[in-house]
């Protein structure tokens, strides 16, 4: 039997103020790979007194390079060090999994998650938009292959200068624990909620859409007077005004059994965001049964074409219009679909995905 591939993984994101999206799918993906023999995986981060909380806390061991995050971006950038194998010892592939991109002293993979601070710079801080920019360029310089989780940032990558014979695509899995009624019966009751409602989960921030989604809500609220809108996430970067509103409620950052109680729970699940790598939260809606409404042309079409209603976001009527269908006569048939859609997508075959393009970067 082969010696199992040794790979260093990037997991700094996990101690962010807010991880997000990119933490949750590459811890996903760290402990199904965590699972395999055929590869040994161990993380690396900047230096830190304990390892992040509950839902981020890294599934593999995680060992720091002595500087703390700011310095050690901007060393990784600037200067091009300390190696990832400072702290991981020899191994056969580093794997950034962010624009925070290490110096390369062996196979290099990159995961790009999306590219929106270049068409939309706006929604990034000042200092974010140095970090990422000099990020991609290091990315496409040093990077031996690239891993994107969507057509649609396959398409930001080329359009950015990648190579397409640089990129792989390997989308993400889902998976998601079974809610018995009396959880939900337990989350409705804490959180106050006694009628239908639409869910949004992820971080609050300008692409995410959400006045528009407040707005379409308000008018779909005129046709089902008993539907209510929960927010479910912490505040991200950018400033979002949102006006309190009849039937709204802003519950906040939800732990991860509350999450899913909140997504088994749900009339439907709504998410108009104007651009995505990829839309975890879709598929996650998608694999509880949860009708879905989302953004057409976006990467969320790309698993939920056909599963789920696709809408022009920055189109507050038509948003309006399939709430309404999704809450009511649609309904049953949407979660069906949605069900079957998401069991098409696992972590395994993500994970094995992710190996293969290991083993082409290491030459194995």
């Amino acid at each position: 039997m082969a010696a199992p591939l040794r790979v260093a993984l990037t997991l700094e994101q996990c101690w962010h103020r807010v991880p997000g999206g990119t933490a949750s799918s590459i811890l996903a993906l760290a402990a199904e790979l965590s699972r395999r023999d055929d590869v040994e995986v161990r993380g690396v981060a900047a230096r830190h007194s304990a390892l992040p909380p509950q839902p981020w806390t890294p599934p593999v061991p995680v060992t720091g390079l002595g500087l703390p995050r700011a310095l050690l971006y901007e060393t990784w950038h600037y200067l091009r060090w300390p190696p990832v194998q400072a702290a991981t010892g020899p191994v056969d592939v580093v794997h950034a999994t962010t624009l925070a991109i290490p110096p390369k002293r062996g196979p290099l993979v990159v995961t790009v998650h999306d590219l929106v601070f270049r068409e939309n710079p706006q929604y990034v801080t000042r200092r974010g938009l140095r970090f990422f920019r000099r990020g991609l360029a290091l990315a496409k310089s040093a990077a031996d292959l690239v891993m994107v989780p969507s057509r649609a940032t396959w398409a930001e990558c080329v359009d950015a200068g990648f190579a397409e014979d640089q990129l792989r695509l390997v989308p993400h899995g889902v998976s998601v624990p079974e809610i018995p009624e009396a959880k939900v019966r337990d989350f409705l009751a804490r959180y106050g909620l006694s009628r239908p409602y639409v869910l949004w989960c992820g971080t609050v921030e300008p692409r995410k859409n959400l006045p528009r989604l407040l707005e379409a809500f308000a008018r779909a609220r005129r046709r089902i007077p008993e539907l209510e809108l929960v927010l479910a996430g912490p505040a991200g970067w950018g400033a979002v005004h949102l006006d309190p509103a009849p039937g709204v409620r802003m519950v906040g950052f939800l732990p991860a059994a509350d999450l899913h109680a909140a997504y088994a729970g749900a009339r439907v699940f709504c998410y108009p965001s104007l651009r995505e790598g990829f839309g975890l939260p879709v598929l996650e809606a998608m694999a509880h049964g949860v009708p879905v409404v989302t953004s057409a042309g976006s990467a969320m079409a790309e698993f939920a074409d056909g599963a789920g209603l696709l809408v022009d976001p920055t189109d507050v009527d038509a948003l309006a219009d399939a709430l309404v269908s999704a809450a009511g006569d649609r309904h049953d048939e949407l979660s069906d679909a949605a069900r079957r859609r998401a069991a098409q997508y696992s972590w395994t075959t993500a994970a094995e995905r992710t190996v293969q393009v290991y083993r082409e970067a290491a030459g194995r």
